[in-house]
């Protein structure tokens, strides 16, 4: 059985099967959510107990699953809560953070003594119960090496992609190209139709041919046509790494010419009024139809 003690917080639709993982692999875990009946079902479930001032210093590793960097900063620095950690700690914010402020965070947390790793998760709900979704991984190759066997709980594919933030940045780019593909196969879907060609039918030359992707194999069919719109993936946080990936271009003096297009039109739709916080990225397919 691991030794280590580990906070998480953050129990969402992720965060809370990626807890498990760690629970079944015999961590000892300390959990926090902002939904605090949320916490307490999983703390009975999981026989762990609530992260508090008076037990931040047992963590061995504190993992952030929360929406983007201000509200990561403003729980390990605003909050103090990095100041509650013992010396030698490491923090890993598996949140879908800004990359150059979590090189900064990184930064300001090795003043105060503690590690840190950014390691963004790829794969879906699906894979966060299974514990096998890709990880990618920024920071020290050795912090990394100290704690795989925590990653390995959780991920299936454990991916070090370079220093701190490079995590961060992978996974915004890895959305942006998402993303991409998903508009494409929805507007060849709705081409297809209209010239009578069913979009059943127009998937399987997707997935039999060159135009095969993500979204072909693992979205159309299960998600979209058949209008259950549940990946578990909202389109407004997909609105977000898409804005993280061009800020990022923008700041590294990139033209993402055709991204640009993409991107407004991500953008405005998730504007609308009828897109909630809970809309799934694949009611994408109903959202981009001219003839809803």
């Amino acid at each position: 059985m691991p030794s280590q003690t580990i906070a998480f917080i953050g129990l969402g639709m992720m965060g809370a099967p990626m807890a498990r993982c760690l629970n079944r692999a015999g961590y000892k875990l300390l959990l926090s959510d902002m939904d605090k009946e949320r916490t307490d079902a999983l703390c009975k479930e999981m026989g762990a107990l609530p992260l508090d001032a008076s037990s931040t210093g047992e963590a061995d590793v504190l993992i952030t699953m929360l929406p983007n960097s201000d509200i990561v900063e403003a729980v390990l620095l605003t909050q103090g809560l990095a100041d509650q950690m013992k010396p030698g700690a490491t923090v890993i914010d598996m949140s879908s953070s800004v990359p150059t402020r979590s090189r900064a965070l990184g930064a300001t947390l090795g003043q105060k003594g503690l590690g840190y790793l950014d390691a963004p998760v790829s794969g879906g709900v699906k894979k966060a119960e299974e514990g096998t979704l890709a990880i990618l991984v920024g920071g020290p190759e050795e912090l990394k090496a100290r704690w795989q066997g925590v990653l390995d709980a959780m991920g299936g594919s454990i991916l070090h992609i370079g220093e701190a933030g490079s995590g961060h940045a992978a996974k915004a780019l890895n959305n942006y190209v998402s993303a991409s593909g998903l508009m494409a196969t929805v507007e060849a879907l709705h081409v297809a139709r209209r010239f009578g060609i069913d979009p059943e039918v127009m998937t399987g030359v997707l997935n039999a041919s060159s135009g095969r992707s993500n979204t072909s194999e693992n979205k159309v069919a299960q998600f979209m046509l058949s209008g259950s719109f549940g990946s578990g993936f909202a389109l407004k946080l997909m609105d977000k790494d898409l804005g993280i990936a061009a800020d990022l271009a923008r700041d590294l003096s990139y033209d993402l010419k055709l991204g640009q297009h993409g991107i407004a039109l991500w953008h405005g739709i998730a504007q609308r009024p009828e897109v909630t916080v809970g809309t799934d990225h694949t009611e994408m397919y109903k959202l981009m139809d001219p003839d809803a």
